[in-house]
C-alpha cells in the first residue's frame, strides 16, 4: 500500500532527455486499475502519432492484452516477465521460465496466448536471474541492455520531479487542486529539463 498520491507516467527518453508524454493519477475512487491508466497513455500516444523505438516497461503491465496492444501499433516492447510465467521451448511443453533453459544473448519460446518472444535470463550479482522480453526476435543483447537502461529513466524522472518541482509538497485537500498542482509541477519539470539540454548541448558544440 502506498500512502498519498500515486502517478502513473509515460515518458520519452533517448538516454540523455526525459521528456514526459502522459500521466494519470491513480485513484481507486475512479474506478480505473493501473493497467487501464498504461492502455489509455499507449493509446493516446499512438493517436498521437508517436513512433517509438521501444516501449518499456515494468513487469507490472506485461498482461498479454497489453503485450497484443502494443503488437498491433506493430511497435517493439521490452519488459521483464516473473520467473513463474509459463512458456514452451522447441514444443517440449509449457513450463515456468525458471524451469526452461534461458540464454542470457536470449531464447526464443513460445509465449502461450500471445506466440513468440525471445527472452533473456540475466544473472543478478546477488544469482537470481531476470528474466526480460521482447517481441523482437532480432534483438542483440547489447540492444536489450541499452533499452532496459533507458527504462531506469522512469525512475530518474519521478526522482526528479521530487527533488525539483515539489510535486509532493502540496497543501491542498481537494483533488482538483491537487490535479492542477501536479500539472503545473510537470511543466515546470519540463522547463527545467529543456534549459538542461540547451546548456548541455551548448557545452558540447563549444567543446566538440
Amino acid at each position: 500500500m502506498v500512502k498519498g498520491i500515486n502517478l502513473v507516467s509515460l515518458l520519452w527518453t533517448d538516454g540523455d532527455r526525459n521528456i514526459p508524454c502522459d500521466y494519470r493519477v491513480y485513484d481507486k475512487a475512479d474506478g480505473a486499475t493501473k493497467n487501464d491508466h498504461f492502455v489509455a497513455m499507449i493509446r493516446t500516444a499512438h493517436g498521437r502519432g508517436f513512433k517509438p523505438r521501444c516501449v518499456a516497461f515494468d513487469g507490472w503491465y506485461s498482461s498479454l492484452e497489453n503485450l497484443k496492444l502494443i503488437r498491433s501499433f506493430e511497435w517493439t516492447w521490452l519488459t521483464r516477465l516473473k520467473s513463474n510465467r509459463l512458456v514452451n521451448l522447441n514444443r517440449q511443453g509449457t513450463r515456468a521460465l525458471k524451469d526452461t533453459a534461458i540464454a542470457v544473448t536470449g531464447t526464443e519460446v513460445w509465449l502461450p496466448g500471445y506466440g513468440l518472444v525471445k527472452v533473456f535470463g540475466i544473472v543478478a550479482p546477488d544469482g537470481d536471474i531476470a528474466y526480460w522480453a521482447t517481441n523482437d526476435p532480432a534483438m542483440c543483447d547489447l540492444t536489450r541492455l541499452q533499452f532496459a537502461e533507458f527504462s531506469w529513466a522512469i525512475e530518474h524522472y519521478h526522482r526528479g520531479i521530487k527533488q525539483c518541482t515539489g510535486i509532493e509538497r502540496c497543501q491542498c485537500r481537494s483533488a482538483k487542486a491537487q490535479r492542477n498542482h501536479i500539472g503545473l509541477a510537470l511543466r515546470a519539470f519540463l522547463r527545467f529539463e529543456a534549459q538542461f539540454c540547451a546548456h548541455k548541448n551548448g557545452w558540447r558544440d563549444r567543446h566538440g
